[in-house]
């Protein structure tokens, strides 16, 4: 079977950010983990991609969130185009605006914490 796939809207190369703390807790519970940020090239030894249409896998099981609304809402088209399961909007990533636009796109949200969705606590993560 396939390791399940998510790419990391946000993704940083900081390890005290939830962008990157989300990478690390996907690749520990097995997922295929594509980070997504315009200006790293590797986040936790990963290739890093410009954007979301970059990524090399034809279906996503889960796209995770880690920017601010106002950045996130230029990116809904995208994130539809993609068609995955689910897409997670984490703390701080969501506004009524961004929300009500995904919904007329018809992008299947969920607004919670996906670390602590896959089991893993963001506290825990050190560096």
């Amino acid at each position: 079977m396939s390791r399940p796939t998510v790419a990391i809207i946000g993704a940083s190369a900081d390890r005290q950010k939830y962008g990157n703390k989300a990478v690390r807790a996907y690749l520990k519970q097995g997922y295929e983990v594509f980070p997504i940020h315009p200006r790293e090239s590797t986040v936790e030894d990963l290739t890093a991609y410009p954007h979301l249409e970059e990524v090399p896998v034809e279906y996503l099981d889960r796209i995770s969130v880690y920017v601010p609304p106002e950045i996130g809402i230029s990116l809904l088209e995208a994130i539809r185009d993609r068609q995955a399961n689910e897409v997670w909007f984490n703390p701080g990533s969501e506004s009524p605006e961004l929300l009500a636009r995904a919904s007329e796109l018809g992008v299947n949200v969920i607004q919670a914490c996906s670390i602590i969705d896959i089991g893993e606590s963001p506290s825990e993560m050190h560096e």
